[in-house]
């Protein structure tokens, strides 16, 4: 039995939309007839008695991570490591865990930078744009000697406040007993080693 003229139309507008549209992944699309006659398309040919015919193939994309530039803002943290008096390991190693060196960087819950500043907490530190790096390592750096005096250098409790606020860490009178905050904490301390030993 024949396809009809309304058929083969149909399924010509549906290859050819197969092949122009961008592909989702794993898009490779396959057909076969049934005994009526009747053309079917899919991406997964799922069933084995069936005679699939390949009619398009998905160009594989692979995305390679590029490394990030841990020197590239050695100037800007040693800057302001002594303006404030703080670590420039330390400093660089909340940046890695931030934002790994990305200045654009933009978290789901909407911090900014290499940093990562809230937008309330760039406002109060008086960072106007916190996607250039200077200001927000500078308006980052200020933020974690607060943090540092308030929590009486305990860095633990300074960098568990970073992440998850200081009422948080007031509130458990310790580190928060958040997942996040807990891996974080000791995150930034795995590569403020890391950064020490590298000096």
């Amino acid at each position: 039995m024949r396809a009809s003229p309304a058929v083969i139309a149909a399924v010509l507008i549906t290859v050819l939309a197969a092949l122009l549209l961008p592909p989702p992944a794993g898009a490779d699309i396959y057909r076969y007839v049934d005994k009526k006659g009747v053309i079917h398309l899919t991406n997964v040919p799922s069933d084995p008695n069936v005679n699939y015919v390949l009619v398009y193939r998905e160009k594989r994309v692979l995305f390679q991570m590029r490394p990030a530039d841990v020197a590239k803002y050695d100037g800007l943290i040693n800057k302001a490591a002594q303006k404030y008096n703080v670590d420039s390991a330390l400093i660089k190693a909340i940046i890695k865990a931030e934002s790994n060196f990305n200045h654009r960087a933009v978290s789901p819950k909407g911090a900014r930078g290499l940093m990562q500043l809230m937008p309330s907490t760039a406002q109060a530190l008086q960072v106007d744009d916190s996607f250039h790096p200077e200001d927000n390592i500078e308006g980052g750096t200020r933020y974690l000697r607060y943090l540092l005096r308030l929590f009486r250098g305990d860095l633990p409790l300074a960098l568990a406040a970073y992440n998850a606020g200081e009422n948080a860490v007031i509130r458990y009178n310790g580190i928060p007993p958040y997942r996040e905050t807990r891996e974080y904490v000791n995150r930034v301390l795995s590569y403020l080693r890391t950064y020490r030993l590298a000096n």
